[in-house]
C-alpha cells in the first residue's frame, strides 16, 4: 500500500458488532488471561489500542515491531538505557534535540556510561568509535539547524563495527523519510509532533526489529512509560491524515524558505530543500519531501528579534512543533534551554536563531504575517 493508504488502513481494529470504521477504544486496565494465556496490561505495552497504533507505524516505517510511550523522551531514554550500560560507550551526533543532549550529559555519568559527541558526517562518527562502543545515535534533519546526516553511510559504518544504530526521525516523519529502509536499526519519534499533529497529545514511539523491541520492552516495563487507550485512539485518528498534513507542510515550508532566503531582513535560512543548503544533495537522495521545519536568523541591525515575535499576528510563539498551526520559537529559550551557552555555541545555536514549524494554513497568509512583523 502507498503511504496515504497505510495511514488510513494499516493496524486498524475491526468492529465486528457495529461495523464502525474507527478502532474501538478498550479502556480496561485489567484483562482476562485464561483464554488467551497472555498477561495484557497497559504497562506491558500490549493492549489492543497500543498494538493498533504500533502496527500502523510499523507499516509506515517498514519495521517489524515497536512500542508506544507516554512521551518522546520516554521513548528515547528507555531505548538508550536498554542499549548502553555501565562500562559501555555511545557515539552521538552533536547537534541533537536539547532534551536528548541533556539526558546524556546529566544522566550517563551517574550510570557509568561514557559517550562522545561528534559531527554529523559518517567519518567523524566512525572516528569516535571505541572498542566498547555499543550505539551510534543520529538525528536528521537535526533540531534546530536542519543539518542533514547521510543515513546509509552511518548504517554502513555501524555494520562494519557491529554497532547498533538509532535515529530520531521526528523532523522528517515517516512520510518523508524511512531510516529502517536505509539500514538503521531503531527509529524513534516524538509522536507529540507530526504523528499527533494537532498539538493535543504527548507520546513517543520506538520502531525496530522484533529482537530489539523485545529488549526495549523488558526495560520499558520497569520504567513504566506507557500510553493510555484514549490517547492511543486519538493518535490513531491523527495518523489517518498524516500523509495529507505533511504533504501540505512540505509545500508551505519550501515556499516560505525560498521567500525568506531573498528577504533583506533575513540573515540566513536553514532548510534542506534549498539548493544552497550544504546537505541538499543528501537530503534529496534519502527524503521524499524536505519537511515542515525551517530555522532562520534575522538581520539584527534592522530587526529586533523580540519585537518581531511580539508583532506576529497569525503565527504564535510557542513550544513544540509539527502541528497544523504554524508556530515559532527561539531554541535558546525553549528546546535547547537546558544547554549552557557554551554548549549551544558549540552546536551553532545563536541566541537570535528562530525555529519555524510550518502548518497547513494558506501559505501567502503566513508569508504576509512574517513580512509585516519584520517591517
Amino acid at each position: 500500500m502507498g503511504k496515504a493508504t497505510q495511514c488510513v488502513h494499516s493496524g486498524s481494529i475491526a468492529d465486528p458488532i457495529h461495523q464502525g470504521l474507527n478502532s474501538p477504544i478498550f479502556t480496561s486496565s485489567s484483562f482476562g488471561y485464561l483464554k488467551t494465556g497472555d498477561n495484557v496490561y497497559p504497562r506491558y505495552f500490549n493492549t489492543p489500542n497500543q498494538q493498533s497504533v504500533v502496527a500502523k507505524l510499523c507499516a509506515l516505517e517498514g519495521t517489524e515491531s515497536g512500542l508506544l510511550f507516554g512521551s518522546g523522551m520516554a521513548a528515547i531514554s528507555t531505548t538508550l538505557l536498554t542499549l548502553v550500560g555501565r562500562g559501555d560507550h555511545a557515539v552521538l551526533q552533536r547537534d541533537i534535540y536539547g532534551g536528548t543532549h541533556h539526558l546524556v550529559t546529566a544522566e550517563f555519568p551517574k550510570l557509568g556510561i561514557d559517550y562522545t559527541f561528534a559531527n554529523n558526517d559518517a567519518e567523524d562518527l566512525e572516528s569516535a568509535i571505541r572498542s566498547n562502543t555499543k550505539l551510534i545515535y543520529i538525528e536528521t534533519p537535526s533540531n534546530p539547524l536542519l543539518r542533514v546526516t547521510d543515513v546509509e553511510a552511518v548504517a554502513r559504518v555501524a555494520r562494519r563495527h557491529g554497532i547498533v544504530t538509532a535515529i530520531d526521525n521526528t523532523f522528517a516523519s515517516p512520510i518523508n523519510q524511512n531510516p529502517a529502509m536505509l539500514g538503521i536499526d531503531i527509529v524513534i519519534h516524538s509522536g507529540t509532533k507530526y504523528l499527533g499533529g494537532h498539538s493535543d497529545l504527548c507520546c513517543g514511539v520506538v520502531l525496530t526489529t522484533g529482537e530489539i523491541a523485545k529488549r526495549v520492552r523488558s526495560v520499558a516495563m520497569s520504567f513504566g512509560g506507557s500510553l493510555n487507550a484514549t490517547s492511543c485512539y486519538l493518535l490513531e485518528r491523527s495518523l489517518k491524515t498524516l500523509g495529507l498534513r505533511v504533504e501540505k507542510q512540505n509545500q508551505n515550508a519550501m515556499a516560505i524558505a525560498r521567500h525568506l532566503a531573498t528577504h533583506p531582513s533575513v540573515k540566513r535560512v536553514y532548510y534542506p530543500g534549498l539548493e544552497s543548503h550544504p546537505g541538499f544533495d543528501v537530503a534529496r537522495k534519502q527524503m521524499r519531501g524536505f519537511g515542515g521545519m525551517l530555522s532562520f536568523q534575522l538581520e539584527s541591525r534592522t530587526v529586533n528579534t523580540r519585537r518581531f515575535l511580539e508583532r506576529l499576528a497569525l503565527i504564535m510563539p510557542a513550544v513544540s512543533l509539527g502541528g497544523v498551526d504554524t508556530i515559532v520559537c527561539a531554541p535558546a529559550e525553549t528546546s535547547h534551554v537546558k544547554l549552557s551557552a557554551a554548549e549551544r555555541a558549540e552546536m551553532g545555536i545563536d541566541d537570535g536563531l528562530l525555529r519555524l514549524s510550518v502548518g497547513v494554513e494558506d501559505v501567502q497568509d503566513l508569508i504576509d504575517d512574517l513580512d509585516a512583523a519584520m517591517q
